[in-house]
This record gives structure tokens, sequence and C-alpha cells, in this order.
């Protein structure tokens, strides 16, 4: 009997030989649906600033793998929430700490970079005031850092530090997001040492104090106090409306 390949002939067979892959690879136990599905996590690099300068919060793993090490807060990704809403929630389930100001940085995708399987982070940075923290959920403890002084990081989580401080150091000259690290009121001095530890140079006072007034984003605050001379410093508050105008024409902060 001569055999005609019509199209629906040829369709059927394409179907057959597809599921026979398929079948080859279940029992291989490779992956069971179309295409193979890294998981998805998110880790969070929370900076801080005090007198102390800039600071990194970390916890300490409290299980497998890297149990005991110190890393980012983080986790995997829920079917049902996105990246932004992940970060949010993993670290405040394991520090208790909610930041108003989130900011996606990067993507880390190396093969094998977790040791339970193809993972792939989208990593974020948080700005927050300091404040005592606790570890919680799979957090042994949670501490402050110094910039300066970090451990040894598990995972991948040193190269994700590097990447999250370039990324701020960008950041600052385009956006006021130092502005999340201070109190309400502030004064001059601790705005220049904010700067100057996260860009990692040392400013002439007059000048820094002068290219920042120029700006117009800062609001003199009279809250009473009699100044007499450097010990009373002039206070500020960050002027939002301001900004969100020269925001709009585009502008660069250079020092």
């Amino acid at each position: 009997m001569l055999c005609v390949k019509t199209t629906q002939n040829i369709c059927v067979i394409e179907k057959l030989a597809y599921l026979c892959v398929k079948i080859t690879q279940m029992n291989k136990g490779t992956y069971t649906y179309e295409y193979p599905r890294p998981a998805v996590t998110t880790d969070c690099v929370i900076f801080g600033f005090d007198a102390d300068g800039l600071s990194v919060l970390l916890i300490e793993r409290g299980i497998e793998p890297f149990k005991g090490c110190w890393a980012f807060p983080g986790g995997f990704m829920q079917m049902d929430e996105d990246a932004d809403t992940c970060a949010r929630r993993e670290l405040e389930e394991e520090t208790g700490l909610k930041a108003d100001y989130v900011e996606q940085f990067g993507t880390f995708s190396d093969v094998n970079r977790d040791p339970r399987g193809r993972t792939v982070t989208i990593a974020h940075y948080a700005l927050v005031k300091k404040s005592e923290v606790k570890g919680a959920d799979d957090a042994a403890q949670a501490k402050w850092f110094p910039i300066g002084n970090i451990p040894p990081l598990a995972f991948d989580h040193d190269r994700i530090l590097r990447v999250a401080l370039k990324a701020l150091k960008e950041k600052i000259h385009f956006e006021p997001v130092g502005f999340e690290l201070l109190p309400q009121v502030f004064t001059m001095p601790q705005l220049q040492d904010l700067y100057e530890s996260i860009l990692e140079v040392k400013f002439d006072r007059r000048n820094f104090a002068s290219k920042m007034l120029k700006l117009g984003i800062l609001s003199e605050v009279n809250d009473g106090t009699v100044r007499k001379g450097t010990r009373n410093p002039i206070k500020y508050c960050f002027n939002k409306e301001t900004y969100l105008q020269m925001k709009s024409k585009g502008f660069r902060l250079e020092f």
C-alpha cells in the first residue's frame, strides 16, 4: 500500500516524535515540563547610616546551605508575587524591617551559584534608618556591619555587594536617595558625612555646602535653637517638591 505524506500525517508524526523525546527526558529524571524552570529568589542589600558611617545589615543563616554563614536577607519567590514584593516580604520576615526605599539593581545567574540547584536571584538594595534588629524565620540572627568590616559572605553575596555599592554610588548623582538614610531634620556635616561614606571621598566643607545649597533641595529648619558658632549648626530638611521639579528637567550632581 502506497503511503501518501499529507500535511496531516506529517503533523501527527512530529507530535509523536516530540512525545517520545519528552518521555525519554522524564525517564532520565531531567524535567517533566516543556522547558526547564530555574528557581527564582530575591536578595536584598540593606544600607543604613549613623555617626559611625555606612553599614550593611546581614543575617546569619539558620539553615543549610551555608548554615552559620552571613548573607543578605532573601528567599524564594512565590507564584503570586513579583520580585519587589518578594524582596520586601523576605526583608520583613527575616529582620522585622520595613523599607520605604527598595530598588532592583541586578540579576545574578551563574549556573553554580547555589548548591541547592539552578537558581537565579534578583537583587535589590534598600535604604533604611538604622534600628535594632533581630533574626527571624530562616535567620538565626541579624546584625549591622560597617561597610569596611564585612565578614565572608555565603553564595555569591560578596559580588552582589560590590555591584550594589556601585549602583548606589551612581544613583546618588542623579537622585538624593541618601536622604532616606538621614533623620528628617539633619545638619550639613551629617549630610556631608553620608556622601563621603557612600562615595568614599573627602570633600571640602565649604565647597560641599555651597553645592548642596545651590541645588535648592534643602530647606532651613528653625527649631528655636539659639546658634552659637559651629556648636549649633544650621538644621535642614529635604525639600521634595523642589527636587521633583528638578528631576523632571534632569540633573546630575557633580562634586
